[in-house]
């Protein structure tokens, strides 16, 4: 079912990119470059973006000591047998030219004594080789130096669909502070970021909500992977805190950090060979069962070993003094929180999807870089490397017939935010069960409407956005349910180990009811 709707603005465009964060303005000045007319959409404002957010640095190789097998090896160990390979390869070996591009347009990343850029090692990573600025505020200067190329910006626009033809995209419906907008355009990039909304407490910002995922599905791509939700295992733990939290840095426990539990004892201790240094999902497991074992709502990071830390670490140490806490001095009270979608819309190292025209970059996209769990800070890694192939990918769509004749928004399943969040942080959070699962998708069909969520909600971009959330849990709750088995983030306490037959991701597209299914990939 569809509503027609009154157009109150219009633009055209050979590409429009959705989402301002690393991905999308990377692959917007790129397209700019080769001439094409791109038009970027921003929901909120210049810094409401997870880069903004990103502390730890990129990982990309390091000139002495490491090798792109090295890193390629990492990356695959920590996605649990999900990565493809030649994917991860093909990232990697762009990070270094990545990397230099971003310092020719003016970001500057810290320096060591002898001059040379500085690096620290995170959990899964063999060596030091991840690159970081400002101490712990690398998505910052990331963001500030794509802010400042001067690339033009609709901020507080938030796309409610993506038009398609028998040649594929031909434009997007829009919403802003003018009204209902469309944007005429062959090519469209789903920059959007993550999913951290579907749960109560989550590292990522508010406009978070899962519109890439929605966006994709509806205009008929398939997602994949959307089980994996990466769970950071360190974030600043207040009581009853709620919405984005901060997290503390994997670089913290690089720099010599341990975690103990509120008895004094190691948290990780005999539970991986890395120890606190375990990839993500192994020490926010160790986490969540000695809480659980305990009976705590937090174990502690004891960084008060580690020197200078004010200097190595000033985004954390403001954190964590305006909730009355010194690392210097006080252990740091953290606990699991959800970080990072794994998986997400299908593409290819060059962002195209099965969609003639659309693209994906970043958070958003499964590119096969991540398996079942990310390696730390290869996140930035693949918003520079894959969004600057998706930028210079699109220029394929030059020529191509857009325009959109009827201008009209369809209905969509929608739930209160607050309602799918409860759900989804009671039952498919860190540790899942199959019967948890079943239950939080029947309560979610049962309060589901199906209405236009330009409407649903007290504002237009609320109502997508809770329809895009309504959407992403039920795709990820089957998704879980159908996933039998642990491997990497998705831990299920009745499958408690991974299963040969299941070594494959499960792709999800939409039947002709407009509900997610499970869909080989052809």
């Amino acid at each position: 079912m569809t509503t027609r709707v009154s157009i109150d603005w219009e633009a055209e465009a050979d590409l429009v990119v959705i989402g301002g964060g690393v991905a999308g303005l990377t692959a917007a000045r790129t397209a700019s470059l080769r001439g094409l007319r791109v038009l970027t959409l921003s929901k909120g404002g210049p810094t409401d973006t997870s880069t903004q957010y990103a502390q730890g640095g990129i990982a990309v190789v390091a000139p002495h000591g490491d090798s792109v097998e090295s890193h390629v090896y990492d990356t695959v160990e920590a996605g649990a047998g999900l990565c493809e390979v030649d994917a991860v390869r093909s990232i990697v070996e762009g990070g270094q030219a990545a990397v230099a591009a971003l310092t020719d347009l003016g970001a500057v990343f810290d320096l060591g004594r002898d001059g040379q850029i500085s690096r620290t090692r995170e959990g899964g990573h063999s060596t030091r080789r991840i690159i970081h600025a400002g101490g712990d505020a690398t998505g910052a200067e990331v963001q500030r130096a794509l802010n400042e190329a001067g690339l033009p910006v609709l901020f507080g626009a938030a796309v409610g669909e993506i038009v398609t033809g028998p040649n594929g995209v031909r434009g997007v419906i829009a919403v802003s502070d003018k009204g209902f907008g469309v944007v005429h355009t062959p090519a469209v990039l789903l920059a959007t970021g993550g999913l951290g909304q579907l749960y109560a407490l989550s590292t990522n910002p508010p406009g978070a909500t899962a519109d890439g995922i929605a966006l994709g599905l509806w205009a008929g791509a398939a997602v994949a992977d959307l089980e994996f939700v990466q769970f950071h295992p360190t974030v600043l733990y207040t009581p009853g805190g709620l919405g984005r939290r901060p997290l503390i840095s994997e670089a913290v426990r690089g720099e010599g950090a341990t975690l103990v539990d509120t008895e004094g004892d190691s948290v990780t201790a005999g539970v991986h060979p890395r120890g606190d240094l375990a990839p993500r999902d192994v020490v926010s497991r160790a986490i969540a069962a000695r809480m659980r074992a305990l009976g705590t709502e937090h174990v502690y990071l004891d960084a008060r070993s580690i020197d200078g830390f004010a200097q190595r670490f000033p985004t954390i140490t403001a954190s964590c003094l305006a909730t009355g806490i010194d690392p210097r001095t006080d252990l740091i009270p953290v606990a699991p929180a959800a970080h990072y979608q794994c998986g997400g819309v299908v593409t290819d190292t060059h962002g195209r999807t099965g969609v003639p025209g659309l693209y994906a970059a970043g958070e958003v996209a499964r590119t096969g870089l991540h398996g079942a769990n990310r390696l730390a800070s290869n996140s930035l890694l693949e918003g520079l490397v894959v969004g600057e192939r998706a930028g210079a990918a699109a220029a394929e769509r030059l020529g191509e017939r857009a325009g959109v004749s009827e201008i009209s928004t369809r209905t969509a399943e929608f739930a209160g935010r607050e309602v799918v969040q409860s759900l989804m942080t009671t039952h498919a959070s860190v540790v899942r069960d199959g019967a948890g699962l079943a239950e939080a998708l029947k309560r979610l069909d049962d309060v589901a409407v199906r209405r236009d969520p330009h409407t649903a909600a007290a504002h237009p971009i609320a109502g997508i956005e809770d329809a895009a959330l309504t959407l992403a849990a039920r795709t990820l709750l089957l998704a879980a349910i159908a996933r039998t088995e642990s491997r990497g983030c998705h831990t299920r306490s009745d499958h408690p180990d991974a299963m040969d037959e299941l070594r494959h991701s499960l792709p999800i597209r939409l039947n002709g009811d407009g509900a997610p299914e499970y869909a080989p990939l052809p």
